[in-house]
């Protein structure tokens, strides 16, 4: 397959990236290149929420897949150092962003073609759909071996998503590493492969027409409603009906906001074909 010109690309820093691509009408590939192993620092996290504004808001809905341009490995997590040490960390970037995949207006796949550890393997869980490279890679919570709790956004996302209680068990008590297959046999991943087989299983399940009737997100919200809440506990606590709606069009206008004054200051340049 001959090279696919990027929609754009969003420095983090001089030396790393994120740059979507279009592999298939309206299927966009975010593809991660923040070496040495895509740590989820301040940088990488509002870049990575900057690229699904500019997808959301400046092209036709899709599906999203995400991966890495890095072949060891699709995200090793925090730097936990940095982490702790920024103010806002977890309820000003990180917790955010995983809200915001986990209720993207548009199905959503993360492409893991190598290691993701500790909150890199958490993102993952945030997509709608996971695919792993069969040959290569493990999937961890290695929090037990250098000593971090889970919070609980993080440990709500496996029970809700892991099918068996023991695979989540013996995940977070164990530090277990799960190699491709045994990923597939115990739910946590939806298919082995790499980018033809996700195009194929976006084809085959018809995914790029399912964001169309504007629901999608809202869909999610509901049905990840332990970890949203979770999640939104950061915001002041749990809210009703009318507060979540209100909580929603605020965050559309958060979002919206956010990506017009990144176009400003590069110049107005505007992404996507509807313009």
């Amino acid at each position: 397959m001959p090279p696919i010109p990027p929609l754009f690309t969003l420095p983090i820093s001089k030396a790393s990236s994120i740059t979507a691509t279009q592999p298939s009408a309206r299927t966009y590939l975010l593809t991660f290149n923040h070496p040495p192993d895509n740590r989820l620092t301040p940088a990488f996290l509002s870049t990575f929420m900057l690229a699904l504004d500019i997808l959301e808001f400046r092209f036709p809905k899709g599906v999203v897949v995400t991966t890495s341009a890095i072949p060891k490995f699709y995200s090793n997590g925090l730097d936990f150092e940095t982490a702790v040490k920024t103010k806002g960390f977890f309820e000003r970037m990180l917790y955010p962003l995983w809200r915001r995949l986990l209720t993207y207006p548009m199905p959503t796949i993360a492409l893991i073609n190598g290691h993701a550890f500790a909150g890199g393997f958490m993102t993952a869980m945030m997509h709608d759909y996971r695919f792993m490279n069969p040959h290569h890679g493990f999937l961890c919570l290695n929090e037990l071996d250098f000593g971090a709790p889970l919070q609980p956004p993080m440990a709500s996302i496996f029970r809700q998503k892991v099918p068996n209680p023991n695979t989540f068990r013996t995940m977070i008590l164990e530090s277990k590493r799960f190699a491709a297959l045994e990923a597939l046999k115990e739910g946590l991943v939806d298919g082995l492969g790499g980018a033809e087989d996700v195009l194929s299983f976006i084809e085959e399940n018809k995914l790029v027409k399912r964001g169309h009737s504007g629901i999608y997100g809202v869909l999610k919200e509901e049905m990840w409603g332990e970890t949203v809440r979770y999640l939104d506990l950061m915001d002041g606590g749990s809210k009703t009906l009318k507060e979540r709606e209100e909580a929603r069009k605020a965050l559309d206008q958060e979002q919206r906001k956010r990506l017009e004054e990144w176009e400003k200051q590069n110049g107005g340049k505007r992404y996507g074909p509807k313009l």
